[in-house]
């Protein structure tokens, strides 16, 4: 079981870095992995706070979350042979360097500039270009810095993919429950509750949740980071991405320049949850009041791709029993299912 050593959320936290990373034995060399505009808003920070406290710090700049960007930071990993990888930027920054480092077996710190979903704190990382088309183990940071100072100026449009990310566990869990009862499959009901929890605290305070509200998106952040300790503690990323992920993992296939991955899997979730004879209609309207789209036109994706996404979905990973395996969508019943939760019209 891997769980974060250091959890830091709040204002003004990213000075403290650099202690961070002396208390945890990193106090002679490290890589910073960040984007071109994260650079700006925390990397150069990151970099000479390090410095300052006289560490060897190399940095390199990507610019997607591939398999050649990850190949890449390996290379520079490699060559630098760093005490500690820090993935400083969105989802896509930090799934790059804890891949990386994962691979290369060095320590990685997760520095996050928005909090759009779990990879901020989970042991998973999305990554274009492996075999697979959706999130693969990797490990846990050892550390989190999430200052919400940085965060609060990042576009709201991702704190609200965050809201849809953490929603998602509504029916990620269930699927869960369904595998152990039908598959006997491992399930932690700790672990379970945890990811629950942070989707029912979003439902409860879902008006707390606005642009530039600071309580709000700590809320989101804690959310976050639960649900990274809760794959953490099941050992797979089980109790967090159920049928709603392979919808939008499916969406991906499709439109692979679609909408934000909280986004879709949000969108999933009200589709899933009518599956279940949950109270989908709640679970729609927490969506709408934190911002996050609830329509194939919100989304920006044509009505066709939300049915097919839905119809192929549950072939992404056969391995992985969910709702869509219960159903079997064809064509026609995934319409009427799209059709009945208004996410197509």
């Amino acid at each position: 079981m891997q769980l974060p050593r250091e959890v830091v959320v709040g204002n003004e936290t990213l000075p403290l870095l650099s202690e961070i990373c002396k208390r945890l034995g990193f106090d002679e060399s490290a890589l910073v992995v960040t984007g071109p505009d994260t650079q700006s808003i925390a990397g150069h920070v990151v970099i000479d706070l390090l410095r300052d406290k006289k560490m060897d710090v190399d940095h390199l700049v990507v610019n997607t979350s591939t398999l050649w960007e990850v190949r890449a930071v390996e290379k520079r990993i490699q060559e630098l042979k760093p005490q500690v990888v820090l993935g400083v930027g969105g989802g896509t920054k930090i799934d790059v360097a804890k891949l990386s480092s994962t691979r290369q077996g060095i320590a990685f710190i997760s520095v996050p500039t928005t909090a759009s979903h779990d990879g901020i704190a989970s042991p998973v990382a999305a990554v274009k270009g492996l075999s697979k088309p959706y999130s693969v183990m990797a490990q846990s940071p050892m550390a989190i810095v999430a200052d919400t100072d940085i965060i609060i100026n990042s576009d709201y449009r991702f704190t609200a993919s965050g809201c849809g990310d953490l929603v998602s566990k509504f029916t990620s869990v269930r699927d869960w429950e369904l595998a152990y009862k039908v598959k006997n499959e491992y399930y932690g009901e700790y672990a379970a509750s945890l990811a629950l929890m942070s989707a029912r605290l979003v439902a409860k305070n879902a008006e707390l949740i606005k642009p530039g509200a600071e309580e709000g998106l700590r809320l989101v952040l804690e959310g976050l980071i639960s649900c990274g300790v809760a794959m953490s503690i099941a050992g797979s990323s089980k109790p967090c991405s159920g049928s709603e992920h392979l919808f939008s993992h499916s969406l991906d296939m499709i439109e692979p320049n679609g909408a934000l991955h909280g986004e879709q899997c949000g969108v999933g979730t009200i589709m899933m949850a009518h599956l279940y004879g949950m109270e989908w209609k709640d679970i729609k309207e927490t969506l709408q009041k934190t911002g996050v789209p609830t329509t194939a036109e919100e989304l920006g994706l044509k009505p066709e791709s939300i049915i097919k996404a839905l119809v192929q979905a549950c072939t992404i990973r056969p391995e992985r029993y969910t709702i869509l395996n219960e159903k079997k969508l064809d064509y026609d019943s995934a319409e009427k299912l799209a059709r009945v939760t208004g996410v197509i019209s």
